[in-house]
């Protein structure tokens, strides 16, 4: 199934759902489909006027593919401005991610501070791209492609501390806006940055995601390349934090993330 499918059936049938297996991510899941797909029940509780500003993700355990998972929603303030929200994942009667939306308003304001540029990259046509293949490589990939332009790819011993490059989503692809959903896939799709440290493979996953939004959103194409990039700010002890920002081809803006991650290495 497309992305797109799965986002057109979790918006009709939120407490019945099952992620297929050539979405996962080991014996997960693929987190960033997991939280867009809640994401999706959280805006449709929302008043249209209010986009996502942030939302704050714990996965509390992986979610299994192909077991019926139901996506709850919460409704805990709603402003004059600003909608707070409280998605939860359910999978075998447990919760398996928890997700903390803020939905706010546009209002009048003096304050205005441009973002910093984005950093320069070779062009998309010049990377490595990451292939997928089965067996090896997570499932997933086959609906997202990602080229190196920074750092290396994981499981190669390069200890830089920046990692990135472009990411669309690829394969039979549905052409419509991106989306806060889409850009949550795009951003999750990249692998945590202090893999490419390892010279052998380990498992790695995100324990915790915070992801802010530039609003309005870009008028972006699911086609469109898009600009990752992630620093690792500190490691040690099995965890590390790390980062990151996406930009369009162009330079502008359109997400900020925070991720601590879990290294069994």
């Amino acid at each position: 199934m497309r992305f797109s499918d799965l986002l057109d059936a979790v918006r009709s049938q939120p407490l019945a759902l099952s992620i297929p297996a050539e979405w996962a991510q080991g014996r997960a899941s693929f987190g960033g489909l997991v939280a867009a797909l809640q994401y999706e029940v959280m805006r449709a509780k929302v008043p249209a006027d209010r986009p996502v500003r942030s939302l704050a993700i714990t996965f509390v355990g992986p979610v299994e593919p192909e077991v019926p998972v139901s996506f709850e929603v919460d409704v805990l303030r709603e402003g004059k401005a600003v909608s707070q929200v409280l998605g939860r994942a359910m999978q075998k009667g447990q919760v398996v991610t928890l997700i903390q939306g803020s939905f706010g308003a546009s209002r009048p304001s003096e304050v205005a501070v441009t973002a910093l540029p984005a950093p320069e990259m070779k062009h998309w046509d010049d990377c490595q791209e990451l292939p997928y293949i089965k067996g090896v490589t997570p499932e997933f990939m086959r609906h997202l492609a990602m080229r190196w332009s920074v750092g290396g790819l994981p499981f190669t011993g390069n200890k830089s501390r920046e990692m990135g490059g472009w990411v669309r989503l690829r394969g039979d692809v549905k052409e419509e806006a991106v989306s806060e959903s889409h850009i949550l896939a795009l951003v999750d799709a990249w692998p945590p940055a202090l893999l490419p440290h390892l010279k052998k493979p380990a498992m790695g996953s995100t324990l915790t995601w915070t992801i802010e939004f530039v609003q309005p959103l870009l008028e972006l194409s699911t086609l469109d390349w898009c600009k990752y990039l992630v620093e690792i700010e500190y490691a040690a002890d099995g965890y590390g934090h790390a980062a990151a920002k996406l930009w369009s081809a162009q330079g502008q803006l359109i997400a900020m993330s925070r991720q601590t991650v879990t290294i069994f290495a």
